[in-house]
């Protein structure tokens, strides 16, 4: 109630907290979901899977969709605090970490979410200008021959892709991006459809590459030392895949309201999941049943597939779409985290001095990310230290803790211990594919000099 003892205002434009009323429905929320998932992610698998192999492959891919789906379920009743119709909103993770568990726990929070939303922003780009530039050495290819050399300078086409963000950058916040997010859910199931119907037609028509049970094999494909550090960068690989949580409550946000905002999330999710899990079972293991232990680490640009040229240059011509949009899904957040500290803290800003600056601000934001995706575009070893900083922190511990918090677990008791066991699991795996993934930039690093090495 307000102050004259009234409900508060939930009719005509704005919701029961003042703001502008909600528009998003369970399908919005699967749409941004289906973006902030199926993204460069999808094009490792192949390669996860040929280091994992046939077993621990898809049983890694399920193993990481139950426990996204699990947690985000738990994250997703941290929306309100109270009661989950009328209580207080958390308009942002670090938000619900800082109601249900405060402390530490929200720096902690802050910080992994935001370096990984920045991370995520590098990672993109890196993959979306591969992608560009795969589009020129697919018809130089075509028109010159196979054994052409065809390589290209990918430094230009990270510069471009920047320009592009500085330009959609300038949106001014989440909720006016559904329509991009659309389109780009579109363009993922574009390229990922293509990605399986290639792989199929490579695993029918042959020739197939070399597959076994446990994947690469320890001094015929790697020694023993690399076929470590890459099951683990693997797992990584796969982390990445399914990472969304750091931007769920964002999402959660845009929903209107009735019905529940955590039931509808749980159906998005579970729509969501579903759909993405499916495809990468698609496109690991078929791109693993068509190209074997030799899997390159970017199904789509590493050219195994040579034609149809025209369908390869519409792959990744989706491929460049769809990343402009989930590079946008993936960083308004942080834009709004930043911008709203400033005005919090120079409350007499006013509306021109606040346009400057987000204009300064997120241009100098998306240059030093185009500048290190120029310094260290290595596609397998980034999203493998991406996914494994994000993985155990934001997708396991806070929504655990959160949950533990809000339904008073006892500390020692059945549910306590397995919960506990999970996130002590999944923080060993993190720690695991953080140094494979470290030692992949390493090595990559000996024979790479930034602005010149072709790809």
């Amino acid at each position: 109630m307000d102050v004259d003892g009234h409900l508060p205002r939930t009719h005509g434009d704005v919701d029961d907290d003042g703001r502008e009323r909600r528009t998003g429905t369970v399908w919005t929320a699967a749409a941004h979901i289906i973006t902030a998932v199926i993204g460069s992610g999808v094009l490792s698998l192949a390669w996860a899977m040929a280091q994992l192999g046939w077993v621990a492959g898809p049983l890694t891919l399920v193993l990481f969709a139950v426990i996204t789906f699990y947690t985000c379920g738990l994250l997703a009743d941290c929306y309100r605090v109270g009661d989950p119709v009328t209580g207080k909103r958390n308009y942002t993770y670090t938000e619900a970490v800082q109601s249900y568990l405060g402390g530490w726990h929200v720096w902690f929070c802050g910080f992994c979410q935001y370096v990984n939303m920045f991370g995520t922003g590098i990672g993109y780009t890196i993959t979306a200008s591969t992608s560009a530039a795969a589009l020129k050495k697919s018809n130089c290819y075509h028109w010159h021959g196979h054994k052409a050399d065809c390589s290209q300078y990918l430094s230009a086409y990270i510069i471009g892709f920047g320009v592009v963000q500085v330009i959609f950058c300038q949106v001014p916040n989440f909720h006016k991006l559904s329509w991009l997010s659309i389109v780009a859910a579109i363009m993922s199931f574009s390229y990922a459809t293509i990605a399986v119907g290639l792989s199929l037609a490579q695993t029918i028509s042959g020739p197939t590459g070399k597959t076994s049970l446990t994947g690469t094999e320890v001094g015929v494909d790697v020694d023993a030392s690399q076929k470590v550090w890459m099951t683990f960068q693997a797992l990584g690989n796969v982390a990445f895949a399914y990472s969304y949580t750091i931007i769920l409550i964002e999402i959660q946000d845009t929903l209107r309201s009735p019905p529940r905002e955590n039931e509808t999330m749980r159906k998005a999710t579970l729509m969501g999941i579903s759909t993405t899990t499916a495809f990468y079972m698609l496109c690991g293991c078929l791109g693993y049943s068509a190209f074997g232990n030799d899997a390159n680490g970017n199904i789509l640009t590493g050219f195994g597939f040579y034609e149809p040229y025209w369908l390869v240059d519409f792959a990744n011509v989706c491929i460049v779409l769809h990343l402009v949009g989930g590079f946008q899904v993936f960083c308004q957040p942080l834009f709004a985290a930043v911008e709203g500290g400033v005005a919090r803290r120079y409350p007499g800003l006013g509306r021109e001095h606040a346009a400057v600056f987000r204009l300064v601000w997120r241009t100098a934001f998306v240059g030093m990310i185009t500048l290190l995706a120029m310094l260290m575009p290595f596609f397998n070893s980034i999203l493998g230290f991406l996914g494994s900083i994000a993985f155990w922190p934001l997708t396991v511990f806070f929504p655990v803790e959160m949950y533990i918090r809000q339904r008073q677990i006892p500390r020692f008791g059945t549910k306590w211990v397995a919960l506990q066991s999970l996130s002590f699991v999944c923080f060993l795996v993190t720690v695991a594919a953080c140094a494979a993934s470290i030692q992949g930039v390493r090595d990559s690093l000996k024979t790479y000099t930034p602005f010149t090495t072709k790809s």
